[in-house]
């Protein structure tokens, strides 16, 4: 099999891809041939040694990548309802930037026929992220309104559908003019380019008596002002930190990151009390046990997904070799969409 392993953290140079012997399947699981795999920022953190989960459950060397799509090529004995040949798609702990991957069969969906293989790959990650924070943290319901941070990228863009899916209204940031009618597309009620508006008075222009949930992979640059422009029990929900790092850089800026780290906001459970609002966080890598969880939200997913309530994202391909370039081109800040290695 070939696969992408990263010796050791740093820049795009610790990119290699390799041939590596089969990885075993055993009798409660699937091997999949890998057709796409899908890139993100967490693929990025992973290769610069930035990922805990990374370092808790593998280590070094590690092929990094959580979601992928292909055909089953081998079922263990245990395994009933997956057939060799049959296209799949899923999500590991790490793993996906390879040409095999063996999972339990819990961790497949069957493709729909309408998706490529490119857009099954990019879905899980985006999508189940998206659904945990909005309908499992958020309590989403009809008429909620919600503030969508990176409203063009991956999460963003599946968090824009699923509001709209579920009844709710979102209010779209982006940076960049060439993202705003992306969101609209996506479902965004209203949106806001702040590479060339003032944030935070346009956000109170559209929403002045604040937002139900914000939803924000920022970091410092924003938690703060999220967490101001909820309305009484808001709910912030964070999933990432992507302004701790330097854009276009490749490795870690650490007195950037230090920075960062102390200028992130500390929130007081007594003022958040006084004030009727929540602070809520979480990372899907810590989530694989969860199973009846991605049962359901798959089973929704797949359901809107059937139902055309909710769309793929468009997604840019890359040839597994170049996956140096894929994740340069990801951490730039200038994609929408996902992007997808391809075999």
């Amino acid at each position: 099999m070939r696969a992408v392993r990263i010796s050791r953290p740093g820049g795009y140079d610790r990119l290699e891809l390799k041939e590596l012997p089969d990885v075993p399947c055993g009798p409660s699981e699937v091997a999949v041939e890998v057709r796409a795999a899908g890139v993100n920022y967490a693929d990025s953190m992973v290769r610069m040694g930035l990922y805990k989960s990374a370092r808790q459950f593998v280590g070094w060397p590690i092929t990094p990548g959580f979601e992928f799509a292909g055909v089953v090529s081998e079922r263990g004995d245990e395994v009933t309802g997956l057939d060799v040949g049959q296209r799949v798609f899923g999500v590991t702990r790490f793993g996906g930037y390879a040409s095999r991957v063996v999972v339990p069969p819990d961790q497949l969906v069957a493709t729909p026929p309408e998706l490529s293989d490119a857009q099954a790959a990019t879905f899980p990650t985006a999508y189940l992220t998206a659904w945990y924070a909005l309908r499992e943290l958020g309590s989403l319901r009809a008429g909620k309104r919600v503030l969508v941070h990176s409203a063009a990228g991956g999460v963003g863009g599946a968090a824009l559908q699923i509001v709209r899916a579920g009844g709710g209204e979102s209010v779209g940031v982006v940076r960049g003019q060439h993202k705003v009618d992306l969101a609209r597309q996506l479902g965004a009620n209203h949106v806001i380019d702040k590479g060339s508006t003032d944030l935070w008075p346009a956000v109170v222009a559209v929403a002045p008596q604040g937002f139900d949930i914000a939803l924000d992979p920022n970091g410092a640059e924003t938690l703060m002002a999220s967490y101001r422009h909820l309305r009484p029990a808001g709910r912030l929900i964070i999933y990432g930190f992507a302004t701790l790092l330097e854009r276009g850089r490749g490795r870690p800026n650490w007195l950037k990151l230090i920075a960062g780290y102390y200028r992130t906001p500390r929130f007081n459970p007594l003022k958040m009390t006084n004030s009727n609002k929540s602070v809520m966080a979480f990372n899907l890598s810590y989530l694989f046990d969860r199973k009846e969880a991605f049962a359901e939200a798959m089973g929704e997913l797949m359901g809107w997904l059937e139902a055309g309530q909710i769309t793929a994202l468009p997604v840019k391909e890359y040839a597994l070799d170049d996956v140096a370039r894929a994740q340069r081109d990801l951490e730039s800040g200038t994609t929408v969409g996902k992007l997808a290695l391809v075999s």
